[in-house]
């Protein structure tokens, strides 16, 4: 059994607000939708009204009988509600357990089980939508709703006034909320974090914001059940950075959003960068008064970052990328300016950060770990998430020593850099790296707003395209980008709406691989 690197302090996500309030209450936070389970609360609202509203709802949740230490599903529809709700049951020392709205109702299902009883608390959109085929109530210890009323669950809202609780502080090292993977491969583990693995992934976010030199305004889209959100927010909210919480990211909105408040930082997934890219030539410059940029969970492709950064009109901005997993928060990074983004190698992650994390590289077939025979991604870092719920020894299969292995190939360049080249369980056999084929294609093709490569019928690489506006692909064009790069099948183009993601936005490259299967026809 491993240890993880010993800490004196913990992170408790239920304090946050109220720590901050206490520091830098009047900050502004902007919402870009409604808060259902609180009607009648403005989208804009203080660091203080935010702390308040945790409280109330810790409350509530404590007078419907949630208590220290058990679980408590929080499923529900998009919204900034899933934060406050989360950090309220963490208040009164309850496990929240992260489920993302994007689940589906047999996920949802089986996760609960996994979890034998918990408290559910859900919506009336998710009971009459993806969970109504399911017996939540023989799933559930109790099942408490945040707007309406249903038969045998506790409706949140009438508990409204309930008595305030003190908060709760659990040993650092038991659990204090739980998150699921991104579910690339299949139902999502579900990722334990303590109050102690939190701070080790408060860290190196920390150490990132003191970046920032002077007071910005912070636009975050970034799901709500991911713990980046609720780690973004324990650096963010004391240091009085006006933030903007975003639930849309179509481009449209997110042009008029920031048109008005002006970030000067931007946090989001690799996916909506990407697909932002089109504010680039808006006429109300919505990217002008962006200073940083910041995208985690995946690495991103050069053509989207050198795109961005020429459409800020700050001086110098910088784009950081951090390249991180569900198991053990930000691991190393690297930031681009607008004289090397263009230039950039796509599988460079960057550096691990001295004193918080560290990586390694194991050989997979005997061979030293280099570019043309990848090994395995080893990592070490505090934020070491404590197991997966239900399934130990499948986390620990993933040990070794001090050092965790996430499923991930590549190697470490002559300075020092973590190249990563894919996915183990996307290796084929025939390309070198199938991520590296994709920022390549992206920045020759325009056109493309997505490509990816994925095994087809027959284990042969087959790129998936998405254009601009559904146009059709040029055959010329593409036989000219590809001309030079390894062999693979004609490109099979869907719209990008239609793409398998995960509530990160990341693509379900083996469910693709299966749609693809499909395509084929029966054998003859």
């Amino acid at each position: 059994m491993f240890r993880i690197p010993s800490s004196n302090n913990g992170l408790y996500l239920g304090s946050v607000p109220e720590s901050a309030a206490a520091k830098n209450g009047g900050t502004l936070i902007t919402l870009d939708h409604d808060m259902v389970t609180l009607p009648g609360v403005r989208r804009t609202l203080t660091v203080a009204e935010l702390a308040e509203h945790v409280d109330d709802m810790a409350g509530r949740l404590w007078a419907a009988g949630v208590r220290p230490s058990e679980h408590v599903a929080v499923h529900l529809s998009p919204g900034f509600d899933i934060y406050v709700l989360a950090t309220a049951a963490a208040r009164i020392g309850a496990v929240p357990v992260m489920l993302s709205p994007a689940l589906e109702g047999e996920s949802v299902a089986a996760l609960l089980e996994r979890l034998d009883r918990p408290h559910l608390l859900t919506d009336g959109t998710k009971l009459d939508g993806a969970l109504s085929a399911f017996p939540i109530g023989d799933l559930t210890d109790r099942v408490i709703v945040t707007t309406g009323s249903r038969p045998d669950a506790v409706t949140l809202a009438g508990l409204a006034g309930s008595p305030r609780q003190q908060p709760v502080m659990l040993h650092p090292d038991q659990p204090a909320l739980m998150t699921h993977t991104s579910g690339t491969t299949g139902l999502p583990k579900l990722v334990v974090h303590s109050a102690r693995s939190l701070h080790g992934r408060y860290r190196p976010q920390e150490r990132l914001a003191s970046l920032v030199r002077r007071r910005e305004t912070v636009a975050i889209h970034v799901s709500y059940v991911h713990s980046r959100m609720y780690l973004a927010l324990a650096v963010l909210l004391p240091r009085a950075m006006p933030l903007v919480i975003m639930n849309e990211s179509a481009p449209a909105g997110v042009a008029e959003l920031f048109a008005e408040t002006r970030p000067g930082f931007i946090e989001t997934h690799p996916n909506s960068f990407m697909e932002w890219e089109e504010l680039v030539d808006h006429p109300r410059k919505p990217l002008a008064s962006v200073r940083y940029f910041s995208s985690t969970f995946d690495a991103i492709h050069p053509s989207t970052m050198d795109r961005l950064l020429g459409a800020s009109e700050r001086r110098s901005p910088l784009f950081f990328q951090i390249y991180g997993q569900s198991e053990c928060g930000p691991l190393v990074g690297r930031g681009y300016t607008r004289k090397n983004a263009h230039k950039a190698d796509g599988r460079c992650l960057g550096f691990a950060m001295p004193g918080v994390t560290n990586f390694r590289l194991v050989s997979r077939n005997g061979a030293r770990p280099s570019r043309e025979t990848p090994g395995y991604i080893e990592v070490s870092t505090g934020g070491r998430a404590l197991t997966y719920f239900g399934e130990r020894e499948r986390f620990d299969q993933q040990v070794h020593g001090s050092w965790w292995r996430g499923g991930d190939v590549g190697y470490r360049s002559r300075f020092g850099c973590l190249h990563l080249l894919d996915r183990e369980v996307d290796v084929i056999p025939t390309i070198h790296s199938t991520l590296e084929v994709e920022d390549t294609l992206l920045g020759r093709l325009e056109e493309l707003t997505e490509l990816v490569v994925v095994a087809g019928p027959h284990q042969e690489p087959v790129p998936v395209v998405c254009t601009k506006d559904d146009r059709p692909l040029q055959a010329e064009r593409w036989r000219s980008a590809v001309a030079d790069l390894a062999p693979m099948a004609a490109p099979v183009q869907m719209p990008l709406t239609e793409l398998p993601r995960t509530a990160t936005m990341k693509i379900k490259r083996i469910e693709l691989s299966q749609w693809l299967r499909t395509q084929e026809g029966p054998e003859s």
